[in-house]
């Protein structure tokens, strides 16, 4: 027979209002077996669990849903029913690691904090070193720039011999040191790393960067040449020594290098463009030269003209008569198609090759000039030269059948190793041809004192990509009215989550940093006697309300988007952790003792990490993680969300986010039963300006049943007979207000 989902939910709701729970229980319970995905009733099941005391049915219960939220990334409800559990389950090493790692994700560094400290507290104790380590980690993580903490976090790895994990943490610290300018400090940071790993490229990277900033590279090139020395056919060692060698301003030993490096990889050939700048900065011509010659043919293949024509411009403001240089510009316009300066090139080229005695050069620039421009004076020069190059002119002359060719005789470059690109150039219109570029295998060699390279091209169709930094991120300002007052109510609300947790040392601590940032004040006093007596802390504003038992939930007001096709798994009943954490073993009064090494390095994360802590989330996280609390009946939590949120906003800031905070803590605290701080919260929304007066309207209706629930009917009378006057079908006010009268 089909299940009858109405009539058990009938019969559950009728054993309730007998007040038999457990009768109620076991009907909630057929209702979620028939459907594991209804997790309005399972969290109902759940509250009632906890009623009858069940503890650990509870939780499973709570699991179920708080794994579900997890794994559709609904953190701030995960959060809540992770909460429930911990409530159940007070500092769970499990619970706490899913909570820190949730409460980090919303950039809620105080609590993921305090709860990874939990964690850590119980590996430590239960002698797993190594995971309090990778605990510790974690929080260091909340906080990149505090360096210190992670230098010791290194240090611990070290003695534990966990040495990647030592060789990671120190190039982080050496990292941070290096962007702050401390380079005394990265350099030892760095040193410490290579005695780890000799061949450590980011503490290599690092070292030369120290270096470099200092204007002693020459000090980092001994070191990465050992580097390079142990591991040759390392190409990332390999092009840190060509840096090193250019940044300590040695062009020939940075020609070798990159030489070496270009036989393993031909496409870094570009890294000769920096060899030839220095030598640029040298007036090292010839060295200059034989660099831009060896490479020209390649950047001309790679269309990488303008920034051979640089280099060539360079070399001719040092010497303006290097044939050779305006030999490779002659080829650099003729690509360019740039008429003007092709001829202005040759006839520099034939003035340079007649002073310095080379009649081939200038014979051919001259050949050339006559089929451009024929002038009497090229005549007369090519006839003493022995006339026109024809056998240069021959070589190429299959290329250019077919042109059209008016008074000036077709002209080919006679360059052999520029064959493959040839140009064609009809003096009309000055239009090329270009054939398909081919190139060959990239093969430097040195010989003697100076390299000579053989270069051919081979097609690579490679496109190197363009790397874009990223972006900064953009800080938000922080309040500047009452800035102090506000900064150090929000330390103390972490005091308050410290004691509540039973971190009452981290407590002291922070109390003492509070009170030398701000000075004394008597909210430190407050709780620095609960702290001695041991007590809870209560809240600011309501110190003498009780604790009041939560009530069964309405099934109307828990309901959920997200479904998930299976039932998830109950992690809790396994014993694996989230994200792969197996559960410490239980602590005993027979638990060896801490290392002490270990145990200041966790002091020093309790201390330094909260002294340095970043902005604890924005307003948009408290508000929204107060809103799942509010959600899962967690009234102490939402209150504690909607106050920091409503610390972090302002009535004139010309949003609706300061009446939200007023109007939502109003009805915590009716749920909490304390319509006295009800009233005050709702007064206070009434008296925000710059919103609408249906909003006003909502506030006044919810301050006339505080007033109603106070027992002050005279008070509520009055309010509802001024929504009455504006509206008198409002809410039911015409019904609410007739009551009320009968009633007074």
């Amino acid at each position: 027979m089909a299940f009858d989902r109405a009539k058990t939910l009938r019969a559950a709701e009728k054993f309730l209002e007998l007040g038999k729970i457990p009768a109620a229980i076991k009907e909630y319970c057929k209702i979620v077996a028939d459907d594991p995905d209804d997790f309005t009733t399972l969290n109902m099941l759940g509250d009632l669990q906890v009623r009858v005391g069940d503890k650990e049915a509870a939780i499973s219960s709570f699991a179920r849903i708080a794994e579900h939220f997890h794994k559709q990334d609904f953190a701030l409800k995960a959060i809540a029913m992770y909460k429930k559990i911990d409530r159940l389950r007070p500092h769970d090493p499990e619970i706490a690691y899913t909570l820190a790692t949730l409460y980090a994700q919303q950039d809620l560094v105080v609590e993921a904090r305090a709860h990874y400290l939990l964690v850590a507290d119980s590996y430590t104790r239960a002698n797993e070193t190594q995971k309090a380590l990778e605990i510790l980690r974690q929080i260091a993580n909340l906080d990149v720039q505090n360096t210190d903490i992670r230098i010791k976090l290194a240090n611990a790895y070290l003695k534990e011999g966990m040495k990647q994990e030592a060789l990671a943490a120190f190039d982080e610290a050496g990292e941070r040191m290096l962007a702050s300018g401390a380079f005394e400090r990265a350099l030892e940071v760095y040193q410490k790393s290579l005695e780890i790993d000799p061949v450590d490229p980011p503490a290599l990277k690092g070292l030369l960067a120290v270096h470099s900033a200092r204007g002693t590279a020459d000090d980092a090139v001994e070191i990465i040449e050992r580097a390079s020395a142990n591991d040759p056919d390392n190409t990332e060692l390999l092009s840190m020594l060509a840096d090193a060698y250019l940044e300590s301003e040695k062009p020939a030993e940075a020609e070798r290098a990159i030489d070496r490096l270009v036989a393993k990889d031909s496409f870094l050939y570009l890294r000769f463009v920096e060899v030839a700048q220095l030598y640029l900065k040298a007036n090292q011509v010839e060295d200059v030269t034989r660099v831009i010659e060896a490479i020209a043919d390649r950047m001309l293949a790679g269309n990488e003209d303008d920034q051979l024509l640089g280099l060539i411009n360079e070399l001719l403001n040092i010497d303006s008569d290097n044939v050779a240089a305006l030999r490779l510009l002659v080829r650099v316009y003729w690509g360019r198609r740039e008429r003007a300066d092709l001829i202005k090139s040759l006839e520099n080229l034939a003035d340079a090759a007649q002073a310095a005695g080379l009649a081939g050069d200038e014979r051919y620039a001259l050949t050339q000039l006559m089929r451009f421009a024929p002038q009497d004076r090229y005549h007369e020069r090519l006839s003493e030269l022995g006339g026109p190059d024809d056998e240069a002119a021959a070589e190429h002359s299959a290329l250019f059948d077919g042109l059209d060719v008016t008074d000036a005789e077709t002209i080919a470059f006679t360059n052999e190793e520029f064959a493959s690109n040839a140009e064609a150039i009809n003096t009309t219109g000055f239009e090329l041809s270009r054939d398909e570029e081919t190139a060959g295998e990239w093969t430097p060699t040195i010989t003697g004192s100076a390299s000579e390279f053989e270069i051919g091209f081979e097609s690579s169709g490679r496109e190197e990509p363009i790397v874009e930094p990223p972006s900064s991120n953009e800080m938000a300002a922080a309040p500047v009215v009452n800035q102090q007052a506000e900064a150090r109510a929000r330390e103390l609300e972490s005091v308050d989550f410290y004691i509540a947790q039973g971190y009452l040392d981290i407590a002291v601590d922070t109390l003492n940093l509070i009170e030398t940032e701000f000075g004394p004040h008597p909210d430190i006093d407050k709780r620095r006697e609960q702290i001695k007596s041991g007590s809870e802390p209560t809240d600011t504003v309501a110190e003498s309300v009780a604790t009041i038992p939560a009530e069964t939930s309405d099934p109307q007001e828990f309901e959920f988007s997200a479904q998930v096709e299976e039932t998830p798994e109950v992690m809790f009943e396994t014993g694996n952790s989230p994200n792969g954490l197996q559960r410490p073993a239980p602590t005993t009064m027979d638990a060896p003792p801490i290392d002490p090494g270990l145990a200041e390095i966790f002091e020093e994360f309790r201390l330094s990490e909260e002294a340095e802590a970043p902005t604890n989330g924005d307003y948009e996280t408290h508000y929204n993680l107060g809103l799942a609390y509010k959600e899962m009946d967690l009234l102490e939590e939402a209150v504690e969300e909607f106050q920091t949120a409503f610390g972090l906003v302002r009535p004139s800031d010309g949003t609706p986010r300061y009446l939200h905070c007023c109007n939502l803590l109003g009805h915590c605290f009716l749920q909490k039963k304390v319509p006295q701080l009800a009233v005050t919260w709702f007064e206070r929304g009434l008296k925000t300006p710059g919103h609408s007066e249906e909003e006003y309207q909502a506030l006044r209706f919810d301050l006339g049943l505080a007033y109603e629930e106070m027992g002050e009917i005279h008070r509520a009378v009055e309010i509802f007979t001024e929504i009455y006057g504006s509206d008198v079908s409002y809410r039911g006010v015409k019904e609410k207000l007739h009551q009320l009268q009968a009633r007074a």
